[in-house]
């Protein structure tokens, strides 16, 4: 095996008793970004100096491995594009609170990962700069937003990657590129220093190999943030410490797959299994029925969280994009994408038109997301965990979003309901294709700042449902 192909942990491991240097991992790594990074297209540029950096760092925690960023952090020594051409070639002044955080840690980062432009999509084919491709099957789709971080984890390119989510970004590219994908409690990770998206909903979180890897990450990635109001003052647990703590005693309740979109299609059988796997396990697992309203014990549809999503997201798009108007930054107006533009657009709607009274559209999705924040709050009152597929198919092909504006919704339109409600969640794969090469994703929620559940969750299916 090369250093490249080595989960976090064992790198970190295997650097602690000098079993193998950091030259090594990144002449591994970097020799596969050489092999691969043409054909699949993941990352938009690299860091030159990543080895230099990581010989300073090699007595921190992460003992100066390399990360790979999305291109929405901001970077003081790489480009920031959020893969739009309005920011071609911009330099941030200043770091994210997250990647100066694991750089304290003693991470590098080795290079900055395409994306959906703007994090607008989840295929990564509305980037700027050309689509990323599946490295399980480069004739598919890696999704998105974050599919270039994906994509480089999946394909040996980075020993672990960070993304964010607004509504599926992180969790559904782990499902369609077979990695595990964390997206933690709105509030849980600063915010500061990303270029914003939804500013209500978007949500920094790991990328990597492994359960245990993700959670190593979390500890360094989470905590109270003065530059980010939003983010909690609860204290930051280490999460690796209980992870082994497994799942018996759990009550889990399985959502969504009795839905006629979901029922009986793999993704609700590949779930079955995965039911299975957690009763043996020692779990008490229960099947919680889909609703069109808010009912005790009963789950709240996603078809509702598609439109609240499109409203809210779309809203929260046109006042963060209003600011890149060709003054402060490099290009104006005309080079937002055809995506970007549709969006602004659909948000000055909602924003300005009333649907009934004197409730704009924006006010009124916000009523309905209410109701998802109260559904989570009663089904955790009886539930620790939840569980459901992460995406309702494996990877879709190439150019599967021309012509088709509501393709991350549906794409995402099993998490949305989740990241609308701000609980985290994680994807661990949960089945594989063996003719294509493809994989489905479990996603395992848990209440406001439970990431120590859910992990323990994740890592004690992960070490059952080894298809990787």
């Amino acid at each position: 095996m090369k250093t490249n192909e080595l989960t976090l942990k064992k790198a970190i491991n295997l650097l602690e008793k000098k079993e193998i240097s950091i030259d090594e991992v990144y002449n591994d790594t970097f020799a596969a970004i050489e092999a691969k990074n043409k054909e699949l297209n993941i990352y938009l540029s690299i860091e030159k100096q990543a080895l230099k950096k990581a010989k300073k760092q090699e007595d921190k925690p992460l003992r100066g491995l390399p990360i790979a960023v999305k291109d929405n952090f901001l970077t003081q020594d790489l480009p920031t594009t959020a893969s739009s051409r309005v920011l071609d070639g911009f330099i941030p002044s200043y770091e994210s609170t997250v990647t100066k955080k694991l750089s304290e840690a003693g991470g590098v980062t080795v290079g900055k990962t395409n994306m959906d432009a703007w994090a607008h999509g989840s295929s990564t084919e509305t980037s700027d700069y050309g689509p990323t491709k599946n490295p399980r099957n480069p004739k598919y789709l890696p999704g998105g937003s974050s599919g270039g971080s994906a994509a480089a984890v999946a394909a040996d390119l980075t020993i672990v990657a960070i993304g964010t989510e607004t509504a599926g970004s992180i969790r559904q590219p782990a499902s369609w590129c077979g990695v595990v994908g964390l997206k933690p409690t709105y509030g849980r990770v600063s915010r500061y220093g990303i270029v914003a998206m939804g500013s209500s909903l978007d949500s920094p979180g790991p990328l990597t190999k492994t359960v245990e890897d993700s959670a190593i990450m979390l500890n360094f990635m989470a905590g109270k943030d003065d530059l980010d109001g939003t983010t909690s003052q609860l204290p930051v647990l280490d999460y690796t410490k209980n992870l082994k703590k497994g799942v018996d005693g759990l009550k889990i309740g399985v959502c969504y797959i009795d839905h006629p979109q979901i029922k009986n299609k793999e993704v609700a059988e590949s779930t079955k299994k995965a039911i299975k796997t957690f009763q043996s396990l020692g779990a008490r697992v229960d099947m919680i029925p889909t609703s069109h309203n808010l009912e005790k014990d009963k789950v709240l549809s996603h078809e509702y969280a598609i439109s609240v999503y499109t409203v809210v997201q779309r809203a929260e798009v046109a006042s963060n994009l209003s600011r890149y108007d060709g003054i402060r930054y490099g290009a104006d107006r005309n080079d937002f994408g055809k995506e970007a533009k549709n969006r602004i657009l659909l948000g000055i709607f909602g924003l300005s038109n009333i649907i009934k009274k004197d409730e704009l559209v924006y006010e009124h999705a916000q009523k309905v997301r209410s109701l998802y924040i109260d559904n989570f709050k009663q089904l955790f009152r009886d539930y620790d965990l939840l569980i459901s597929p992460t995406s309702p198919s494996y990877a879709l092909a190439l150019g599967a979003t021309s012509n088709d504006p509501m393709f991350g919704e549906l794409q995402d339109m099993l998490v949305e309901p989740s990241s609308l409600a701000g609980i985290c969640g994680i994807s661990v794969p949960m089945a594989k294709d063996e003719k294509t090469n493809l994989y489905l994703g479990l996603n395992i929620m848990g209440d406001y700042w439970q990431e120590e559940k859910i992990l323990q969750a994740a890592w004690a299916y992960e070490q059952v449902n080894k298809i990787i």
